[in-house]
């Protein structure tokens, strides 16, 4: 079900005076995870910028389940499908000691080439093997 899967530590400075992680690091929790993806799928986010490609969030649904806390390791999974020029990143991410579902978020990602909306021929060679297929694509 999930294409790719790494582990990342809470640090304390993420967490806030109720001491669970604040919510805007779970933003930054998924972008570390679409980077490191891209490595794993033979790409670079500088090397594709120095050409002139850019992927660039479009939009992202947030949902918050079971909260992280200071020295929790967290699972991040994720997923790609594609809905036209979009690709749609879907998230999970975990709290290792019980496996419980602590974040879920899709981001939906399009390429600009050179400024321009566009589809990237890098990015769409490199997705295929992982993209899911949905039932009634076109």
């Amino acid at each position: 079900m999930y294409t790719f899967t790494t582990e990342m530590e809470v640090r304390d400075y993420e967490c806030d005076i109720q001491g669970i992680v604040n919510n805007a690091n779970y933003l930054h929790y998924t972008e570390h995870t679409r980077h490191l993806f891209l490595k794993h799928a033979g790409l670079s986010f500088a090397g594709l910028h120095e050409k002139g490609v850019d992927a660039v969030v479009a939009r992202m649904n947030l949902q918050y389940k079971t909260p992280l806390q200071c020295d929790d390791i967290l699972v991040s999974k994720l997923r790609i499908t594609q809905e036209g020029i979009r690709y749609v990143f879907h998230h999970d991410i975990f709290r290792k000691r019980d496996d419980k579902l602590s974040f879920r978020a899709t981001a939906e990602l399009v390429c600009l080439v050179n400024g321009r909306l566009s589809r990237s021929e890098d990015i769409d060679k490199a997705f295929a093997p992982f993209i899911e297929q949905q039932s009634g694509d076109k």
